[in-house]
């Protein structure tokens, strides 16, 4: 016997039909509106603003007509923006009605075949979402009608769940525990997504992205648009990668089969928080960075100035080459603690000055954190590493539960661009949940050689909390009664970007310190080659060429990478401009 019918609309599709048609009534028009004409010269629309239409008269009420209304409306939303985003909001409004005028979907197929990168670099994503929604309506290709119609519905779908979501108490950016897992049907009796090794959400955005690729009009939307699914820390793909790396970890340290010796339980080593920093609100809580530093003037103000832009109350800079003029410069900064690591700073610590900067950097990070008075957490990090938060930072820091001493920051490293700052980058197999085999198709050559496909650390960095007495901060740790401390939390909402390799030349110029000094040193347990000894190999075996193959594959930002990383959800989108921060902050340097 069948089941009654839900009726989740009432009437069902009929009634749903009707409702759909009434919001598509055709707009009227006063004598004299209307769209512009199909042969409308579209460049200077990139560079004429939107003004406020309550104050230009032709634009103002009382409205004279439905367009005289839509049109207002638009302007008002869009005001500051270029005209053109305006003109792609009007056309989207005509072609959502049942009836439009007769060039419009010509005039909306010339503004994106002809000034596409224009709109892409000023449109939100509401806005470039409603754009390939009307070429699922109005494509001219097969192409354009299928990704259209498919990514309408994958973000129509998107925004259901979503919203619904909100009201489950937990944060966007947060994963459900995998211990609430119920085992009820799915609805339509689909099988449950495997979530260890299900290749649903790859298969479906892979088949999209290859299929924009066959039309060179909706391809720069449509991948826009997926590489910002695929890189939203508060959606459904990173909030599943999370939870599928987090299951991969349980399962690394499941238990031993039967007749299989039990390994010792790991000892907690908790380092106990300050009662007094265990409900802080974003408002109260004061953080900062640690960082010893050898770079000159201009890498030193950008690290400065981003994490100043970024709200850091106290950046502790410890110079390991200090120069007068830049020590002059940065100390004239209320919120930069400058210190100059010279001989008599070493002498005055009443230890020898260490050989390996790694000791160097324990030293004064450790220093920093019994010193940082007035700060609630402190960050040990590079100059050339750049936190890219989603949220503010004093938010994410206040989040972390009240009994963890110590806050994760998982890394990006960076793609190099061409030219200018890097706005793409790459994380390892296991962030993303995946298993290490998947780095070959990523690095075809070079994946089974080097760990996650990075060349610099794999870590992250932490932030500590401060005013516990008995501990060290370490580059990738912290450190209480001599041994890590063990009550950690991984933060969300943010990635640390690495800029190790943002060029061939940096690369280059900085290989031979790396090898003998650096993060290419043979120190590795790992069973994968390493780039100790895959360098050496390539620099005795292939020379210059092998080490430009290896970047190639591995660092520079081509589409091809980038196509292979999204494919494997790996691939992170952050855009910003540490020249712009070092503006606001500092103004010019000298």
């Amino acid at each position: 016997m069948d089941e009654p019918k839900t009726q989740t609309y009432p009437g069902g599709i009929a009634a749903l039909l009707t409702q759909m048609e009434g919001r598509r009534d055709p707009m009227d028009y006063a004598p004299g509106e209307g769209l512009p004409p199909p042969d409308l010269d579209l460049a200077p629309l990139a560079t004429q603003t939107v003004t406020d239409p309550d104050a230009d008269p032709a634009e103002c009420g009382p409205f004279r007509s439905s367009y005289h209304r839509k049109r207002h409306a638009l302007r008002k939303e869009l005001a500051g923006r270029s005209e053109l985003v305006f003109l792609n909001a009007l056309l989207i409004a005509h072609l959502r009605r049942r009836r439009w005028p007769d060039h419009a979907p010509a005039l909306f197929q010339r503004l994106w075949a002809e000034q596409g990168a224009a709109l892409l670099d000023q449109l939100d994503p509401r806005w470039a979402v409603s754009a390939v929604t009307t070429f699922g309506d109005h494509g001219l290709t097969p192409a354009q009608r299928s990704v259209g119609l498919a990514l309408s519905v994958l973000f129509s779908t998107m925004k259901l769940y979503e919203s619904e979501r909100l009201y489950s108490g937990q944060p966007p950016d947060q994963p459900f525990a995998l211990e609430h897992r119920q085992r009820g049907r799915l609805p339509l009796d689909m099988d449950p997504y495997a979530l260890a090794h299900g290749g649903l959400d790859v298969n479906m955005i892979g088949r999209l992205w290859l299929e924009a690729e066959e039309d060179p009009v909706i391809a720069p939307l449509a991948h826009h648009l997926l590489e910002r699914l695929i890189t939203e820390p508060r959606g459904l793909l990173h909030r599943l990668a999370r939870m599928r790396a987090d299951l991969s970890r349980r399962k690394e340290i499941a238990p031993p089969a039967e007749g299989e010796a039990k390994p010792a339980a790991t000892p907690r080593n908790d380092a106990p928080v300050p009662l007094a920093q265990r409900q802080l609100e974003p408002d109260q809580l004061r953080w900062g960075l640690v960082a010893l530093i050898r770079a000159p003037l201009p890498a030193i103000a950008r690290f400065a100035a981003h994490h100043l832009d970024l709200g850091a109350q106290a950046l502790h800079l410890y110079l390991d080459d200090p120069d007068p003029d830049t020590m002059a410069f940065l100390s004239g900064h209320a919120r930069l603690h400058v210190t100059a690591c010279d001989a008599a700073f070493w002498r005055d610590s009443g230890r020898p000055r260490p050989e390996e900067h790694q000791l160097r950097q324990v030293h004064v990070a450790s220093r920093a954190l019994r010193a940082a008075g007035g700060l609630h957490w402190l960050g040990h990090i590079d100059v050339d590493e750049f936190l890219l938060p989603a949220r503010p930072m004093a938010d994410l820091l206040a989040e972390v539960p009240p009994d963890c001493a110590v806050a994760r920051i998982a890394p990006a490293e960076a793609l190099a661009p061409s030219d200018g700052w890097p706005s793409h980058f790459k994380i390892t197999h296991r962030q993303a949940g995946l298993p290490k085999s998947r780095l070959q198709e990523v690095y075809p050559t070079f994946g089974a050689h080097l760990y996650g496909g990075f060349l610099s650390h794999t870590a992250g960095k932490i932030f500590a909390r401060t005013g516990i007495p008995d501990t060290r901060l370490g580059i990738h740790t912290l450190k209480y009664n001599g041994a890590e401390a063990t009550n950690r939390h991984r933060l969300p909402a943010i990635w640390l970007a690495h800029l190790h390799a943002p060029s061939w030349q940096q690369f280059r110029d900085h290989l031979e310190f790396r090898r003998t000094k650096g993060s290419y040193r043979r120190a590795s347990s790992r069973p994968e080659m390493g780039q100790a000894e895959l360098l050496r190999y390539l620099m005795e075996e292939e020379g210059e060429a092998g080490l430009r193959a290896l970047f190639d594959e591995v660092c520079a930002d081509t589409p091809e990478l980038r196509r292979r990383l999204a494919a494997q959800g790996m691939l992170v989108h952050a855009e910003f401009d540490p020249d712009a921060a070092v503006a606001r902050i500092f103004g010019a340097l000298p």
